[in-house]
């Protein structure tokens, strides 16, 4: 039976060396969320055809995100490594893009902080299309699972 969906994730805490609570608040929300509704559906063949349910760990290995998928047992499955070459502009877009978000919220009108939210928005679905794009062929997931774990790899990014 196929149960193609993330039922734990976890981020390598030796990865993130930095957060403030805007930035914690965010993972909150995304891992909420992520664990509520997404679809997560690997290509390869796993042993006894096991096609779900998925845990999921998030790390970031000599410049390469790594994504160790595990059964719900947590018995590894298999760790799939991806170049973040072509996520280092989004990421640090991102990045800028919430800084002003988080500021306007503290202290812009109602439609200087939507402005600022449509970009970031933007940002992150351009983002998540190119995480969708990457895991093509490898992990299929739908654009709010991408979305979401788009947020967790910028997560393990933030440096102080």
């Amino acid at each position: 039976m196929s149960d193609p969906r993330i039922i734990a994730v976890d981020l390598d805490e030796k990865t993130i060396i930095w957060r403030n609570a805007d930035v914690e608040q965010e993972r909150r929300i995304a891992i909420f969320d992520l664990l509520e509704d997404n679809h997560f559906a690997p290509k390869r063949a796993y042993p006894m055809g096991y096609a779900g349910p998925y845990r999921v760990k998030l790390r970031v290995e000599e410049g390469r995100l790594a994504i160790d998928i595990s059964a719900e047992s947590g018995e590894l499955l298999e760790t799939l490594i991806l170049g973040l070459g072509s996520f280092r502009r989004p990421i640090k877009d991102y990045f800028a893009i919430c800084d002003s978000y988080f500021q306007a919220i503290r202290q812009s009108t109602a439609q200087q902080i939507e402005t600022v939210d449509m970009a970031r928005r933007g940002i992150h679905n351009d983002a998540a299309n190119l995480l969708m794009e990457r895991l093509d062929g490898k992990i299929d997931v739908d654009f709010d699972t991408a979305r979401r774990l788009f947020t967790l790899i910028c997560v393990l990014h933030i440096r102080g």
